[in-house]
């Protein structure tokens, strides 16, 4: 048993240092405008000193993206900042939106790991020191990328005009849904909304106020994945099964429903620094092909 044990904790250590960038289609687009590629980036939890993860993210922007989507938790360190931005590199140059999740905001603290796998008690960690958000802000913005804090923006890639709204983090309920609610743009060729943690009452508000689609992330895809199972938890309220990759909201629905939209939920690329395995859920970045809606 404690050969087995061992042996996991090794391939869990390992697979989370194993990057993987993921291929999606959704249909989402009107009848005449061109593809786009998104890339979906999340829950980074970066620290300077992990140079294999910089130079992947590095070389993301080999993949020439129309629009990058960032869903927040980038950080993991006080002197992180500097080197996320450098490992960004030429994405700050196409254009970007994104959102912050707790660790943005609040430095990562040693847990219990079994916590992870039992029911949320609704504590949350915002005693701890705070990380330079403001300068992750400032760095991004600085570039150009739209700041989807509690707010709507709007932005044309490729002549495809975009609507967008977004939250601040709902795990720690700084989400302020009266700010984005009411009606997505009916001029607007795609409307997006982008949260970091996909908590019910946000995926219900935005598909109901008609955006095409919603981008989250949070969930690291359970991090700990049981072959033929998949994900124990999402640490948040949406359940196990769309704990990553490409569903509906309401799970339910269809494409063409009323009040429903696609929802992308990345598994994202990095670990709290305390837990830094993953099993059966590698780290991952999602290119995003938008293409156009099934004709009705």
């Amino acid at each position: 048993m404690g050969a087995t044990g061992v042996a996991g904790l090794g391939y869990g250590w390992a697979e989370a240092r194993w990057f993987t960038l993921r291929h999606v289609t959704v249909p989402v687009l009107p009848e005449g405008a061109p593809e786009l590629r998104v890339l979906h980036l999340s829950d980074l939890h970066l620290v300077p000193r992990q140079g294999r993860k910089r130079r992947w993210l590095a070389s993301l922007a080999g993949l020439e993206p129309d629009l990058v989507i960032d869903t927040g938790d980038n950080l993991a360190a006080q002197d992180a900042v500097e080197p996320l931005l450098d490992s960004l590199g030429g994405l700050l140059d196409v254009p970007g939106a994104f959102v912050l999740g707790s660790n943005d905001y609040f430095a990562p603290v040693l847990k219990n790991p079994v916590r992870y796998l039992l029911p949320d008690d609704g504590r949350r960690a915002t005693d701890q020191a705070k990380l330079p958000y403001d300068d992750l802000v400032a760095g991004l913005t600085g570039r150009g990328w739209l700041d989807l804090t509690n707010t709507r923006a709007a932005a044309t890639v490729k002549g495809v005009r975009i609507a967008f709204a977004g939250v601040d983090d709902p795990h720690l309920r700084y989400d302020d849904l009266g700010s984005v609610s009411g009606p997505a743009d009916p001029d607007a060729d795609l409307r997006l909304a982008v949260t970091h943690a996909p908590y019910l009452r946000v995926l219900d508000r935005f598909a109901a106020d008609g955006y095409d689609a919603v981008i989250a992330g949070h969930t690291h895809g359970g991090q700990l994945r049981l072959p033929g199972k998949g994900a124990l938890v999402t640490n948040c309220d949406l359940e196990p099964a769309r704990a990553r990759g490409l569903h509906r909201h309401p799970a339910a629905s269809a494409p063409g429903d009323p009040g429903s939209s696609w929802l992308h939920v990345s598994a994202g690329a990095g670990t709290s620094p305390y837990t830094a395995v993953r099993f059966c859920c590698r780290p991952e970045a999602t290119l995003l092909r938008l293409t156009r809606r099934s004709p009705a």
